[in-house]
């Protein structure tokens, strides 16, 4: 990744010291500043309070590497800290916004590299991506944080306690930073995981709020997916640059574990995607059948209401006539010649009984009865 030349030969010719660049003199810290160290052979020789006394320190040390850890800094540290180690505009520019990609790219002697952390929440069940920006020169790394995660402050005790690895150099916390944030996802992974495995139990179990939670994950591995699938890509450009900047061997096999790790995680992840893809095919494809088992039912139950009505109605015409024709002859008037014939009875019952039967027999062929 970088010259494995003395330390000492990267840096400028003393004809040529950082104090003489024309730029005005660097803000004191803010609380942005997290901290900053500068080390030698891989010991720490001092933690500098701001960015004007690191800037001071490194030009007193030039054999020393500077170690500088930033969130979420104002734009006149950003340019400070590009006027004192000539950081290129545009990946300066880069780092004052978050929501960038994941890349690697090369100004010169300079690794810009755009990492995407991640961690998850239990509590809420969701995601917490963070943006990492790191500046990797000779003799100098700096970290600008956009986010929580990921810990930093555990990478450089990490470090600090293996001062063969730190002695490496700049590549050597890029390293360890490239580790902490794969380590990272696999917590991710494992939460991920379990609740896959609660929304198909959710799925299977009929619950009606579980698309929202299918389309909400679905939504949080989009962006892990663009959190990871680069990665692997830089990796492999990382890997491939070893013979031409003589990177340590050490570090090379660190660096394909590293590697392996996320390719792994890749994996994983698109296996989520397919698996909630799948998911929200099985569930639409069950909603719909219970919403078409709902429907038979109404249906049923509508043909049934039908049928009582068809009967209710049958029976209601069939005792209309004899009530049709007892109430006429239950008017009592003197003018009704039928009131004084003799058969009028046998012929008012007998009326009766005939379109009673007729009205049977006429909806009992049709099934009303």
């Amino acid at each position: 990744m970088s010259d494995r030349r003395p330390r000492a030969a990267w840096r400028r010719p003393p004809a040529e010291p950082r104090a003489a660049a024309a730029s005005p003199e660097p803000p004191e810290a803010r609380p942005s500043v997290v901290q900053a160290g500068l080390y030698r052979d891989g010991q720490r020789v001092s933690s500098p309070a701001t960015l004007s006394e690191t800037f001071r320190q490194l030009r007193e040390h030039p054999d020393g590497m500077a170690w500088i850890g930033l969130q979420r800094p104002t734009e006149d540290e950003l340019h400070s800290l590009a006027a004192e180690f000539d950081l290129h505009e545009l990946a300066v520019e880069d780092a004052m916004e978050a929501h960038q990609r994941p890349k690697l790219e090369r100004y010169g002697d300079t690794l810009f590299v755009v990492l995407r952390a991640a961690r998850y929440l239990d509590a809420q069940e969701e995601v917490d991506f963070g943006e990492l920006h790191v500046f990797v020169g000779p003799d100098f790394l700096i970290t600008v944080r956009h986010g929580a995660a990921p810990d930093l402050s555990a990478v450089r005790r990490r470090m600090e306690q293996a001062p063969e690895l730190l002695a490496l150099g700049p590549e050597a916390v890029l390293y360890a930073i490239l580790d902490a944030v794969v380590d990272g996802y696999a917590p991710v992974v494992e939460g991920v995981q379990n609740d896959i495995d609660e929304i198909e139990t959710e799925v299977f179990g009929g619950d009606p709020a579980v698309s929202r939670r299918i389309y909400e994950l679905s939504r949080e591995m989009v962006e892990f997916q663009r959190a990871t699938r680069p990665l692997v890509g830089m990796l492999h450009g990382l890997m491939a640059g070893f013979a031409k900047y003589g990177t340590d061997e050490e570090l090379q096999r660190y660096l394909r574990d590293v590697a392996d790790h996320v390719t792994h995680t890749s994996e994983r992840v698109d296996g989520f995607r397919q698996a909630l893809t799948e998911i929200l095919t099985v569930n639409a494809t069950l909603v719909t059948q219970q919403q078409n088992a709902e429907m038979r039912a109404l249906a049923e139950a509508g043909f049934e209401q039908n049928e009582e009505i068809k009967k209710i109605s049958a029976w209601a015409a069939i005792l209309f006539a004899p009530t049709l024709v007892g109430t006429i002859y239950g008017m009592n008037f003197d003018s009704m010649p039928e009131l004084h014939w003799t058969g009028g009875y046998p012929f008012a019952i007998g009326l009766m009984g005939l379109v009673c039967t007729g009205l049977y027999v006429i909806f009992k062929r049709r099934d009303w009865l």
